[in-house]
């Protein structure tokens, strides 16, 4: 976030352009409907950044439109406008506006408005993507990996422990697809990510065996809600385990130096 020419909005345009293909592929499989969902997304999320800039001389974000993004995609379907536009006003607003917008946040927007309408409305039914669309997600993850806007210690600690419950039989592959899915969407993002290298590799870890956990002992919970629920305690716990680590760095100095 803060090397060399990069800015907010560099990075946030370039992970537009990593989302783009599967945004794309997205919006072809499922239609009208995805397009209306989408649509709608960006316009609360657009009236809230319009409001905040107007009352707190806050500069809107690019980053809006990966929040839409996500929302859209990974949100419970059959909601109804008024509780998306709660759900969504709830979620960037508490998530990510009054924190100072994107950037200083400390969890994803998304991952507060998905959570919000998953627990507020616990009838609504979470959507089944398909495997495609998962899948999709790799390139978008390779992108935004080369182009470093992507943490990949996160994503490849993810996949190790998730390769290793998925080989062992204990992550099926509806719960596998639905992680990886929201792990570039949501868990990936270099602001709520833990930012300390050995932060990173335990962050995807994290995520990965909560992803596991709650798909062997979570019953009746949809692929995409324990997806976001493991994103959820993930990104709370991200800085904690910065905090850890350099807790231990601290420690490790200390000890080398000969100071109490």
């Amino acid at each position: 976030m803060t090397r060399g020419l990069w800015n907010r909005e560099t990075v946030a345009a370039i992970l537009i352009a990593a989302y783009l293909p599967m945004a794309l592929f997205w919006l072809w499989l499922e239609g009208v409907d995805a397009l209306a969902r989408l649509g709608l997304t960006v316009l609360v999320i657009a009236i809230w950044h319009l409001i905040f800039m107007l009352m707190r001389a806050q500069a809107p974000s690019l980053a809006a439109l990966t929040t839409a993004l996500a929302i859209a995609m990974l949100a419970p379907e059959e909601l109804g406008v008024f509780r998306m536009v709660l759900g969504i006003s709830f979620g960037v607003v508490m998530g990510e506006l009054v924190f100072g917008g994107w950037g200083r946040n400390v969890v994803h927007p998304a991952t507060v408005t998905l959570s919000f309408l998953g627990y507020g409305f616990p009838a609504a039914e979470w959507p089944v993507l398909d495997a495609p669309i998962a899948w999709a997600a790799i390139p978008a993850a390779l992108i935004g990996i080369a182009a470093g806007v992507m943490p990949a210690r996160v994503i490849a600690g993810a996949v190790l422990v998730a390769a290793g419950a998925a080989a062992t039989g204990f992550l099926a592959e509806p719960a596998l697809l639905a992680g990886g899915l929201v792990l570039v969407l949501v868990v990936a993002d270099p602001v709520t990510s833990a930012i300390t290298l050995p932060g990173r590799w335990i962050n995807g870890a994290l995520y990965a065996a909560l992803l596991t956990l709650f798909a062997t002992g979570w019953a009746g919970a949809a692929p995409l809600q324990i997806a976001v629920a493991a994103a959820l305690l993930t990104s709370l716990a991200a800085p904690l385990l910065d905090e850890a680590v350099l807790a231990l760095w601290v420690a490790q100095r200390r000890r080398r130096h000969g100071r109490t």
